[in-house]
């Protein structure tokens, strides 16, 4: 098995708080992961440790072949700016950036490469509306074609379906499963478990420690499931009072 991520005691918080604690596992190259686990188990803060915008407290991530330029991530929604003066077009085109950098052009080659990802993903013709035009479904569905763009072998999606309508799910499903078709590594933290069974052949279960991480159906049992839940009860108090908490 090659491998694209490798977790090695690897801790990560806020203010010495560890929100991820003593993380001991790895993700295979090409795989397609889902991360899941209770409210406050540390899913999110777990993509952003794995982008490197949260340094460890303790432990290290590593990758195989990849580079770390090689890593795109997808915010939660919330964390996007739909007030920004830019268009649709231009939004996409910042998936362009390790190409074109700062101070390139977007010529005819470029231009068409958006349209094309902007139609992949259902948004033919949006180029030039305002971010601030669009439903909360179509700011994903152009989020997706920025991702198109950055065509990187790491993708990392954080809640990526929540408050979307169906039918967009099921595009951007559609638009997962390409990627892993096409052998990159896809994490996603998902808190619609039923989702999760249907289409993520590989499951993390997270509950600020490792609870267990293998195929789907032997990772989500209902004993592993309150198991989680018990563990991130236990430490949903102030750090002083649960002694899983780093000293």
């Amino acid at each position: 098995m090659s491998v694209a991520v490798t977790f090695e005691d690897y801790s990560l918080g806020y203010d010495r708080n560890p929100a991820v604690m003593h993380l001991q596992t790895v993700i295979a190259q090409g795989s397609l992961t889902a991360v899941v686990g209770p409210n406050g188990a540390g899913k999110s803060t777990l993509l952003k440790g794995v982008t490197g915008s949260l340094p460890p407290l303790s432990g290290q991530v590593s990758f195989g072949a990849i580079q770390c330029s090689d890593i795109s991530y997808l915010p939660q929604q919330s964390e996007v700016d739909r007030s920004f003066p830019i268009s649709v077009g231009e939004l996409v085109a910042m998936g362009l950036w390790r190409e074109v950098g700062a101070f390139r052009g977007i010529g005819q080659a470029y231009k068409n490469r958006i349209d094309a990802a902007l139609a992949a993903v259902g948004m033919d013709g949006f180029d030039k509306r305002a971010i601030g035009s669009l439903s909360g479904g179509q700011v994903q569905r152009a989020l997706f074609a920025r991702l198109l763009l950055q065509d990187s072998q790491l993708v990392l999606l954080d809640e990526p379906f929540n408050a979307i309508d169906a039918g967009t799910t099921a595009d951007l499903i559609g638009v997962i499963k390409r990627w892993h078709g096409e052998g990159r590594t896809i994490v996603a933290v998902l808190h619609d478990i039923e989702a999760v069974r249907a289409h993520f052949p590989d499951t993390l279960l997270l509950a600020r420690e490792l609870v267990a991480h293998g195929p789907t159906g032997k990772v989500l049992t209902a004993e592993n499931q309150f198991r989680a839940r018990q563990m991130c009860e236990a430490c949903s108090g102030p750090p002083h009072t649960c002694s899983r908490h780093l000293s």
